[in-house]
């Protein structure tokens, strides 16, 4: 049986939407292992770089966004599960969640007042545009609902989603330069602080370099994040003439 020829195996991947989820896998499991040999460095995290290669992939190929989601709407779909299974951990420490309610309830809201405050007022102090102010202003909640808020609010959510990307990547970078000065050692407080900065890159590093306590800790964070920072932003921002 004669072997195809590349240009016709070409025609035949790139006419299957599952081509752009293999893309997609192999790109973050290329990005994993380069991570891992540069010392598991947040500031080249895996996501980041499947990002990066992604977009050369489809620049290379002339692919358009809508063809290459028809293949990786599987993992997206997943996401919406893979969400809502951070609860599973969670629930094995409910009673500890439920001794620290209030400080938890406390610390999420300075910590969005104060993600949001800094955002905003020094993109105004440097005379960003009104759109590019509220589109930072939700940088700390993870994407879809920071792209959600921001679409509402008038700004741009492509941005917006960029903007996430780069908090999660720093939270991850100074997050732990942070406990050692501060000497933070309780993996709850870690988790959630992580989670509540970071959003979802904070919640899979807890998971994966602190502990189980820290991850369902960040889980927490960054699901009461999303849920507060809709309520909150719209009137903080509002406070600041926008």
């Amino acid at each position: 049986m004669p072997v195809p020829a590349l240009d016709q195996l070409w025609v035949y991947l790139s006419a299957s939407p599952l081509l752009h989820l293999l893309v997609t896998l192999l790109a973050f499991m290329g990005a994993s292992y380069l991570n891992r040999l540069l010392g598991g460095t947040p500031f080249l995290h895996p996501v980041v770089l499947t990002i990066a290669l992604i977009i050369g992939f489809l620049t290379l190929t002339d692919t358009d966004y809508a063809t290459y989601f028809e293949g990786a709407q599987f993992i997206h779909f997943l996401l919406g599960p893979a969400t809502v299974a951070l609860a599973i951990p969670l629930y094995d420490y409910r009673e500890r969640v439920r001794r620290m309610l209030v400080p938890i309830l406390l610390s999420c809201v300075a910590g969005i007042v104060t993600a949001v405050t800094s955002a905003v007022g020094v993109a105004m102090l440097m005379g960003a545009s009104r759109e590019t102010v509220l589109t930072l202003s939700p940088k700390s909640v993870t994407s879809p609902i920071a792209m959600g808020i921001v679409e509402k609010l008038g700004g741009i959510p492509s941005l917006a989603a960029g903007m996430v990307l780069i908090t999660g990547s720093l939270g991850c970078a100074l997050g732990p330069v942070i406990f050692r000065l501060v000497r933070v050692r309780d993996p709850s407080v870690q988790g959630f602080t992580m989670g509540l900065a970071a959003h979802g890159f904070g919640t899979a590093y807890s998971f994966s370099s602190i502990g189980a306590v820290a991850g369902a800790f960040a889980g927490l964070a960054m699901g009461l994040t999303g849920l507060l920072t809709a309520f909150i932003l719209p009137p903080l921002v509002h406070l600041f003439g926008l």
